[in-house]
């Protein structure tokens, strides 16, 4: 497989929200079929690293879903959106200026305390299952618009998923791997159960 031509048949799947802000890049010396880290606030591109040795070992379906999922995710990570982590964050740093001009101390870490726990609730929201099953849920959407169907691009994730565990020489899938099995299951018709209230 060429990298080169993959790339550019991957960019003609991605959506355009996509192209604008993520890059896929070749790292034939990752363990990893496709990898990406998560994307910090001050990160304006958003790469996806491509094993692309271990890449061709799935089908075309497989790849292009696996892709979808990992764009999907990418771009569903927001930082600045008007929630009340975002508020509590941004009224913990002017608190903190305003402390710091009168010399509170206690003020200061107050503020600052706060501002830290929202931003860890942000990261752990932007990390959560429910980011990965959401991230699945629009690259299903995202592959209907490119000629699969609901069920055909349900089955191709799922079986990019095991596949990938396979490849990558993992003894099984981990837990947020096995939820998402779950769920991509329950939407291809393959299993009567889907996903628990507590997780949608």
């Amino acid at each position: 497989m060429e990298p080169n031509v993959e790339i550019r048949r991957l960019l003609d799947v991605m959506p355009a929200s996509g192209r604008m802000t993520t890059k896929i890049v070749s790292k034939p010396q990752q363990s990893k079929v496709i990898q990406a880290d998560f994307p910090l606030p001050w990160n304006r591109e958003r790469p996806i690293y491509i094993n692309f040795d271990l890449w061709r070992r799935l089908t075309k379906p497989q790849r292009d879903l696996l892709l979808l999922q990992m764009v999907s995710w990418l771009t569903g990570v927001k930082w600045f959106k008007p929630d009340i982590y975002q508020g509590v964050v941004l009224v913990g740093l002017l608190g903190g200026l305003l402390e710091s001009t009168q010399s509170d101390v206690v003020g200061i870490a107050v503020a600052g305390g706060l501002s830290a726990i929202a931003l860890t609730r942000i990261w752990r929201t932007n990390k959560s299952q429910e980011s990965e099953l959401n991230a699945d849920a629009a690259a299903i959407r995202i592959g209907q618009r490119r000629g699969y169907s609901e069920v055909q691009a349900a089955e191709h994730l799922l079986s990019a998923i095991e596949a990938v565990a396979k490849i990558e020489g993992r003894s099984g899938l981990n837990f947020t791997e096995l939820i998402r099995c779950q769920n991509l299951r329950a939407i291809a018709g393959l299993s009567p159960v889907g996903m628990p209230e507590s997780f949608e």
